[in-house]
Parts: C-alpha cells; sequence; structure tokens
C-alpha cells in the first residue's frame, strides 16, 4: 500500500504484501538515548526492533550531562508506551512533576526500560553505525530498490566492520557529538581546531570534574541558549567559590531577545527556566557577568596559556560600522548548539529542507525564525518521509539545525512512524494539528498515578489541572507552550 503527502511518496507495504516484510528482518533503530528505546512502539505492535548504540551504555549522551537538570518535569520525559512496560514489570514511576537531571533520567528511566527482556536482548552497546544502504544497490538505481532490504554497516564491539540487514532503519543517533562551530559563518572559525584544548562543546560539568578548569581563570561562554545560560550560571558559582574567577558572555546578536521563556520566574510556566533567566540577567545587571553582545567571531588563537576571540563587533542593528574586537580567556564553552550528520545516508534517497537540514516537509513547522518549541505541532510520518522509502530520521536529529525539539515531540514521531511501518496508516496520521506536550503530560500523569494507586504507595495523585502542577505555575497544556528543548 502507497500514500503520498504534498512533497514525496512514501511507501508502507502491508504485512502480506512486500517480500522484505516476509523474511522476519529487524527494524533497526540507531541510538539507544530516549527517542531510540521508544522502540518499545515497535514491540507493542509485533514488530522486532534491533537497538544499535555507538556508547558503551544506553543513553550514553545523556551521561555526559547527568549534572545538568531538565527545565521541564518528568510528565514531558517519558514516552507512554514505554511507560505501560517498564509498569507490568513493577517499576514505580517518580513524581511527574518533579524536575529531573540527566542522571536521574538515566538511572531511573532509560536504564529500567533497557533493563526489560523484552528490550534487553535487542540492544547492542559498542556497536557504531557508519553507513546505511540498500542491499546490492547503489543510490542511482531505481528498479525495486524499495522491494530490497537496507545493508546497515556497523563496527562491532571488536572493531570489526560487518553488515546487517533491515526491513526499516529510524536514525534516532541525535547531534549531541556535532556541535556548531565558534565561527559566526556557520564555518569553524579561523585557528579553531589548533585551540581545540581551551575549548569546551556542550555543558561541561563545571562543578564537578570539570571545575580545576576553570577555578580561578577567565572563561568566555559563546551562545544565547539554556546550555550557555546553565553554564553561566555555574560559573557564576563558582565565582563564589573561588576568587579570580571570570566570567564573559558572548553572543551574536546585538539586540538579543529575552533568553529564554518568559523572562522571569513569576510569568514564565516553567519557573526553573524563568529562574534562570532572572538570575543571569541579575548577575549581569551587578557586573559578575560580563555581556558581549554583537560579537561575530571569525579567528581562535592559542596565545601562551591563553585562548584569544577575534571579530566583528556590531552596535545595534548597524552591520555597517562593525568595529574589531579582540577577547582573551584562558577556557572557552562553545554552547552553539548542534547539527546533524546525515553522512551516515550517503547512499540513500534523502531530499533535506536546504537551511534546517531537517525532511523538506518537516521544515516550515520548525523553523526557528518563525516558531518556538510551543508552536511547532505534531507531526509524524508525513512530515519526516525522505523519497526512500523506510529510512525515517526521529528525535533531535530530525530537526536539523532547529532548536526547537521537545522529547515529547519525538515519540509522537516514533508512533507515527512504527504505525505506518505496522500497517495503520490511519493510525499514523495526526488526530489534531495541535501541540504535543500538553496531551503527553496528562496521559503520563494519568499512567503514573495509576500505577501508583494500584500499588498503594499513595492514595491519590492530584490531576493535570490541581495539586503540585498547579503550584509550579501552569496546566498540563502550560507545558506544551513553555517546554523548549527539554534535554539541553
Amino acid at each position: 500500500m502507497t500514500r503520498t503527502n504534498d512533497t514525496y511518496p512514501f511507501a508502507i507495504q502491508d504485512s502480506d504484501g512486500a517480500p522484505i516484510a516476509r523474511t522476519g528482518l529487524p527494524v533497526v533503530v540507531i541510538g539507544a538515548g530516549p527517542v531510540g528505546l521508544a522502540a518499545a512502539h515497535l514491540l507493542d505492535r509485533g514488530l522486532e526492533p534491533l537497538v544499535l548504540e555507538a556508547g558503551s551504555q544506553v543513553g550514553a549522551n545523556i551521561a555526559q550531562w547527568g549534572h545538568v537538570r531538565l527545565f521541564s518535569p518528568w510528565c514531558l520525559a517519558l514516552d507512554p508506551v514505554s511507560v505501560r512496560l517498564l509498569e507490568q514489570s513493577g517499576w514505580t514511576g517518580p513524581d511527574p512533576d518533579a524536575l529531573p537531571t540527566g542522571a536521574d533520567l538515566l538511572e531511573d528511566y532509560l536504564t529500567p526500560l533497557a533493563a526489560l527482556p523484552a528490550l534487553a536482548s535487542r540492544i547492542r552497546v559498542h556497536t557504531r553505525v557508519v553507513a546505511v544502504a540498500r542491499r546490492d544497490v547503489d543510490k542511482v538505481r531505481s528498479p525495486a530498490r524499495d522491494q530490497l532490504p537496507f545493508l546497515v554497516r556497523v563496527r562491532d564491539p571488536h572493531g570489526q566492520l560487518r553488515d546487517l540487514q533491515a526491513r526499516a532503519v529510524l536514525d534516532a543517533s541525535g547531534t549531541w557529538t556535532q556541535p556548531n562551530p565558534l565561527g559566526a559563518s556557520g564555518l569553524p572559525a579561523l585557528g579553531e581546531s589548533d585551540a581545540g584544548a581551551r575549548i569546551t562543546y556542550g555543558l561541561p560539568d563545571i562543578g564537578g570534574h570539570d571545575r580545576d578548569r576553570y577555578a580561578g581563570r577567565r572563561t568566555v561562554v559563546v551562545g544565547a541558549g539554556h546550555s550557555a545560560a546553565t553554564s553561566l550560571l555555574a560559573l557564576a558559582e563558582l565565582q563564589q567559590q573561588a576568587p579570580g574567577t571570570e566570567v564573559v558572555w558572548a553572543v551574536r546578536s546585538a539586540t538579543p531577545r529575552p533568553l529564554v521563556g518568559k523572562g522571569s520566574a513569576q510569568a514564565d510556566e516553567l519557573p526553573a527556566r524563568g529562574r534562570l533567566a532572572t538570575d543571569l540577567a541579575a548577575l549581569v545587571e551587578a557586573g559578575r557577568i560580563e555581556l558581549v553582545s554583537g560579537f561575530r567571531i571569525h579567528t581562535v588563537e592559542p596565545v601562551g596559556d591563553r585562548v584569544r576571540l577575534a571579530g566583528d563587533h556590531f552596535h545595534g542593528d548597524d552591520a555597517i560600522q562593525a568595529q574589531d574586537l579582540v577577547v582573551e580567556a584562558d577556557a572557552v564553552i562553545a554552547a552553539t548548539r548542534f547539527r546533524p550528520d546525515h553522512s551516515i545516508a550517503a547512499e540513500l534517497r534523502l531530499t533535506l529542507e536546504p537551511a534546517l537540514e531537517s525532511a523538506v516537509a518537516l521544515g516550515p513547522i520548525i523553523d526557528p525564525n518563525v516558531h518556538t518549541c510551543g508552536t511547532v505541532p505534531v507531526h509524524g510520518i508525513a512530515e519526516l518521509v525522505h523519497p526512500e522509502p523506510g529510512y525515517v530520521v526521529v528525535g533531535m536529529k530530525s530537526y536539523g539545525r532547529a532548536p526547537t525539539f521537545l522529547l515529547a515531540t519525538g515519540y509522537q514521531q516514533v508512533r507515527s512512524v512504527v504505525a505506518a511501518l505496522a500497517g495503520d496508516h490511519d493510525g499514523a496520521l495526526h488526530r489534531d494539528q495541535g501541540l504535543p506536550a500538553a496531551a503527553l503530560c496528562a496521559v503520563n500523569r494519568d499512567l503514573l498515578a495509576g500505577a501508583q494507586r494500584r500499588r498503594q504507595l499513595l492514595p491519590s495523585l492530584p490531576t493535570a489541572s490541581s495539586g503540585k502542577m498547579a503550584a509550579l505555575g501552569g496546566t498540563a497544556a502550560d507545558w506544551s507552550a513553555a517546554t523548549c528543548c527539554p534535554y539541553l
């Protein structure tokens, strides 16, 4: 059975109609993070998953930022099908309104999920996917290519290359290992690689094992998102403990919009995120953080034990009157977001939105020039499809360079894609054009409450519109408009 959307056709054959469906080949899922482990949807549909993880454990990328607390609550971090699978094993879920750290997400959700016998036997760690193709044909050949299985080339735990076959491939590998460079033009700044020893990309553990790198030193944080704010506040706390710690905040925009949320703990539906913006503004006002706005970095140069950033300095929106600017520091934290790497699919037929590098149909509804995560509607297979039937990118990588991703969105994507693979084309369609987070939060709160009541651990839990969630400043509907990039 073949269906089309307005951009490209996608073909998902009924289980009795396609040769590849009768072979019993697995659906390969690349990546064992939260969206990858939503492979539980495949089991729920009677399909065979094989989850391939390059790291040494499930959630290997999350383990690198385990010290970071999410701005959004547990109810938005859980996949409902996975919760039901866990609940059947006797798992007791977390408080749906608590704010987990990355370590909590890993230890209290992903690790127990991966340990379930139904999933554990279908997960391979230390297994890196290096390429995906159609068996026996390159990307040029068209006749009957959609009837051929996928060939998934991996490097196994022993370092050997092996070829696996799959009926479909879901790439949930994310973008964590592909940070954007410091250079303002999207290219690495001149000399950036030579100064790599003094640059950290992502979210260092400033108050923990990375403390000595920053204590008593001058650090420049480059970026204007949640990750930058998290590192700036951690450096400000370190500043209180270690005299001589200096903090510089460099942003490209000369007239930046409010950093996150609604700019204050009082106005923001996510109080933790609102406090982030409030505290950061206070630190800048007090002079503890030096703000350098309108800074476009072009060169990075090691200078003795320090690093020198040089580029253009814009005042207001006047691009004509740019001046040269040099900033020196002992260390640089590049919180410049991430980008996708599609190189493993070089022999597949992909069509990418030219600016974001997402699937073409997805681009307009996630464009960060127009949307925040709170305005991105529910979407699924119709928006994720490529001209290569059966290959779908899900999760953060599906958004390409757009920073508007929600875990709730990723779980919805997997639900739709798996329904299509199972031949349930009606189930793969959107039930409405609304926002995904509110519904997910309400469903997960009900699941967790029901499980706890059955175990008589709690007599009851408040509903989505009362109790602790209301005390935190929002209903289930509020979360949908407030929760961007919940694990960054």
